[in-house]
């Protein structure tokens, strides 16, 4: 027999008040639950081809871990052991897929990724698109066969797995930025993620890098950053170091991307075996980020 005395307990209110917040965002997907409760996630960029290296990161206080499958060496073999130990190591696995194309991600997600990143999306139609193949009927176009996200999940309700799934377009073109007002307005979108170094080139600079110094790129970036928050949709940008992740954290982005597992290596080996051979760690620059 249930007892229906309230309870005395003074934090039963809170922690009832918590499963009814719980209740209302996605089942599953830890990152859009973070960004329900007004929390910034910090992830890293997968290149590198291997279920170990991505365990290994996925549990170094991150909340996500991207395998890349556009610029990475990663090809669809490799990335659903990554997925698997990114999900075993406790952090959000998601992924890059090569362009914005149904098949990739709808298969991309039957693997178990909770969600995409789409990179170079132009236009608002392009961003519909991309929304449609992780919604199933009616809400979008994706084919049902949940192979491994039911897993994930821990559900083969359509409900569900369109709740638990997160959908990124990137905005790294001179097209897509002038059209970014309309495309954050696409239904169903969760959020943009800016692409650095193309967004760079896009506007004409030589050097990817050097190029996000510039006050045309400084502008576009806050362009993008305050369309998305004016829509309720989160904030995505890549970022090559710690102290970037944090800038732009500051900023206000939701969802910040550290660095590159690849870079990082190059870094960390550059300054240890400088440093062994006592060369000194001064003025050593970090390895190139890309997006």
């Amino acid at each position: 027999m249930t007892d229906s005395t309230p309870s005395t307990d003074p934090g039963a209110g809170v922690v009832q008040a918590y499963k009814e917040a719980r209740n209302t965002v996605a089942n599953g997907n830890p990152l859009k639950e973070a960004w329900a409760e007004g929390r910034k996630t910090f992830g890293l960029w997968s290149a590198i081809p291997s279920s170990f290296a991505a365990e290994l990161v996925a549990g170094l206080d991150v909340d996500y871990v991207c395998v890349d499958q556009q610029h990475g060496v990663v090809d669809y073999g490799q990335m659903v052991p990554m997925l698997q130990g990114i999900k075993a190591g406790g952090a959000a696995p998601i992924t890059r897929v090569l362009h914005n194309d149904p098949y990739l991600i709808m298969k991309s997600l039957d693997a178990g990724a909770l969600g995409v990143i789409v990179p170079l999306v132009d236009s608002a139609s392009e961003a519909a698109e991309a929304v449609a193949a992780c919604r199933f009927p009616p809400k979008g176009t994706r084919s049902y066969g949940p192979i491994r996200a039911a897993h994930v999940m821990d559900s083969d309700s359509p409900a569900d797995l369109d709740e638990g799934t997160l959908c990124m377009v990137m905005v790294e073109t001179k097209e897509g930025l002038d059209r970014v007002e309309e495309i954050v307005a696409t239904p169903g979108l969760d959020g943009i993620y800016v692409g650095p170094s193309d967004l760079a080139l896009a506007l004409g600079f030589s050097d990817p890098s050097a190029g996000q110094n510039e006050p045309e790129h400084t502008e576009a970036v806050r362009r993008v950053r305050e369309a998305c928050r004016e829509h309720g949709i989160a904030a995505g940008v890549h970022c090559a170091t710690g102290e970037q992740a944090r800038r732009r954290a500051e900023e206000g982005f939701d969802m910040v991307t550290v660095g590159v597992d690849a870079a990082l290596l190059v870094d960390a080996v550059r300054r240890e075996s400088s440093e062994a051979q006592d060369r000194g760690t001064v003025g050593l620059k970090p390895s190139k980020g890309y997006s």
